[in-house]
């Protein structure tokens, strides 16, 4: 089982739009220690909880160091290895610590970027079936063009990380 417990909760956090990062009305989601990663392969567990739960499109890396948002799709980011300190929401939204084994779940428009990491950080990405990702660096015509795009992404049917009755399903109604 890769999935510490069913029960888990995520944390939520809500940001505003700051007129360059668009962020959401859907809250961000991270759910901390929420997969065992503590084999040989922690890749492969993540991939095989975000496939078995319809998230695919996957990669593995950091996350970069530039304030960034994707204005087309949903996105999950799965800490295989390391921590880092990234910033959520952009430049007035959180900072905050994650491991490996903590999974962060970002509705479209959510600004990321990674302040600092260990050596050995990485993460899967993942997204729900849609259009491709688009990586969009915050300028006021991008933020135009990403308050149409946004509203059009269909939500995901599941959680990544707990399927179909998970709390995104919930939460993102």
């Amino acid at each position: 089982m890769s999935v510490v417990s069913e029960d888990l909760q995520p944390l939520t956090f809500d940001f505003v739009d700051d007129g360059l990062v668009p962020n959401s009305k859907l809250p961000f989601l991270v759910y901390k220690r929420a997969v065992d990663v503590d084999n040989d392969h922690p890749e492969k567990t993540i991939e095989g909880l975000f496939g078995a739960n319809g998230w695919g499109a996957m990669w593995r890396n950091g996350v970069y160091d530039y304030l960034h948002y994707h204005a087309t799709v949903h996105e999950v980011l799965g800490v295989i290895s390391g921590n880092a300190i990234v910033r959520f929401g952009g430049d007035n939204g959180a900072e905050l610590a994650i491991a490996a084994g903590d999974v962060a779940i970002l509705p479209a428009g959510t600004g990321h970027q990674c302040l600092s990491s260990s050596t050995d950080f990485c993460v899967v990405g993942a997204y729900p079936p849609g259009p491709p990702m688009d990586l969009v660096r915050p300028t006021k015509e991008a933020h135009a063009k990403a308050l149409k795009t946004i509203p059009q992404v269909k939500l995901p049917k599941t959680d990544p990380v707990l399927g179909e009755n998970g709390p995104l399903v919930k939460l993102w109604k």
